[in-house]
């Protein structure tokens, strides 16, 4: 004890150090102001991680076939492959891929199409779309038939109207269900969430950075704060080894270490390791992992609520890759119907027009039902009040999810990134040391006075 006690005043007095003694300001100053720019390290990776939802910047003549050639890490930089200079945050910069990520990693292990459509209780769907549906229809009938054939039409006797009109509203709830059950046989086919996330992730940037601040904002301010502590922490060797080299560059070389360490600790804090490990006796876990089933249920409300919806799965049956498939699938289930809603006409109508009119009349009647049918998929009102299944099903699985595959869902799509807020680190720490030095000049730089 007494050898350590006498190294210690021999290196303080400066016999260990050159004749240089220990600057004590100097020695206390540094923890303090590697704490607060560590502080801000974390602070503004977080802005960097978020921040702007789109591209802010200029575009550079030439700059984008330079980038093709520059290394690939450094093409990872948001804007810099279009040619721009400037910034947009990492999480809204890699919406589409945090889309995929979202689908192969979780989603995809939390239920298929047809497990997700059945939770939204077609039952419940067909007798909406009836609803809905059946006021529309003798406006359907009269706008197909004068069409279709309009002097028929206007010669048939009002009563006959009417009853063509009462038949096909008769065979509107088999119709509707027919239809409903059709898309649930064929929901794998005509479904695909990867690209219905995808798409719906980039056309929304600002809902992924929803997912990241809802699901993890407590764990993001412990990073903030955390990289204070982390920094005055590494703070104390860094002040031990200027004052006892006193070489005016060790302050700035040491700065690039701390904020790099300062970084690459606060982002193992949240999120490694997966599993529960005990180190000297300590339980230690991913902060975001031990928050599981809490942070599950507000990833299954965003999910449910945005992105796999009744209203988007309407959407994307309509509108998507596979939109024609599924309307000629509605149109298909609809001509049975038709013909039976024709009844005792048929054969009349058969005459009067011919085969061809008639089977005119029911295509055209099939394909003008088919957009009507489908339009209360996306009744938002109707669409949030069965998200709630949708909620309870993600929810439940994702509790259920393996810790590994838990932590992927969020930090997949940003971890190749990663570099970039480790980058910065380094890059502010540089700086602080030589604020430091700007604000503290003790004689160690060549050319200043002591």
């Amino acid at each position: 004890m007494d050898a350590i006690l006498q190294f210690f005043k021999d290196w303080a007095s400066g016999e260990l150090t050159g004749g240089h003694g220990v600057d004590w300001f100097a020695f206390v100053s540094i923890p303090f102001f590697t704490g607060i720019v560590g502080w801000l390290i974390n602070w503004s990776g977080l802005w960097m991680l978020f921040s702007p939802i789109r591209f802010h910047g200029f575009k550079v003549p030439g700059l984008r076939e330079i980038a093709t050639v520059i290394p690939r890490k450094l093409q990872e930089v948001p804007g810099l492959m279009e040619g721009g200079v400037g910034w947009q945050g990492i999480v809204p910069a890699r919406a589409a891929k945090m889309g995929s990520i979202a689908v192969d990693k979780v989603i995809a292990k939390l239920g298929t199409p047809a497990e997700f459509y059945a939770q939204l209780e077609p039952e419940q769907i067909a007798e909406h779309i009836v609803t809905v549906f059946e006021p529309e229809l003798p406006g359907l009938v009269d706008e197909v038939m004068r069409k279709e054939h309009p002097r028929l039409w206007r010669d048939l006797p009002t009563p006959v109207k009417n009853a063509v009109v009462s038949r096909v509203q008769a065979q509107l709830p088999g119709i509707v269900k027919s239809i409903t059950d059709e898309i649930g046989v064929h929901i794998n086919q005509l479904l695909d969430p990867k690209i219905m996330v995808i798409d719906h992730f980039r056309k929304n940037p600002d809902l992924v950075v929803k997912v990241f601040r809802d699901v993890g904002q407590r764990e993001l301010n412990l990073m903030v704060a955390f990289g204070f502590i982390f920094g005055f922490l590494l703070g104390i060797p860094v002040a031990v080894v200027d004052q006892t080299w006193h070489i005016w560059w060790l302050l700035p070389i040491l700065g690039v270490i701390v904020g790099w360490i300062t970084n690459a600790l606060g982002m193992w804090l949240i999120f490694e390791p997966p599993e529960p490990r005990r180190i000297l006796g300590i339980k230690v876990q991913g902060l975001f992992l031990r928050r599981q089933d809490e942070c599950a249920e507000v990833y299954a409300r965003i999910i449910a609520d945005d992105v796999i919806t009744l209203e988007r799965i309407g959407d994307f049956l309509m509108d998507g890759p596979r939109g024609d498939r599924t309307r000629q699938m509605i149109a298909t289930a609809m001509l049975p119907a038709i013909d039976k809603a024709a009844g005792p006409l048929r054969g009349a109508v058969n005459v009067a027009v011919g085969s061809r009119r008639f089977s005119s009349i029911r295509e055209s009647f099939a394909q003008e039902a088919v957009g009507r049918t489908i339009t209360p998929f996306k009744d938002p009102v109707f669409s949030k009040r069965q998200s709630e299944k949708i909620r309870v099903l993600i929810a439940r699985r994702t509790k259920e999810l393996p810790p590994r595959d838990f932590v992927e869902m969020m930090r997949s799509a940003i971890k190749e990134d990663e570099w970039m807020l480790y980058a910065h680190g380094a890059i502010m720490g540089a700086a602080g040391g030589f604020l430091h030095l700007g604000f503290f000049n003790w004689g160690w730089i060549p050319g200043f006075p002591p």
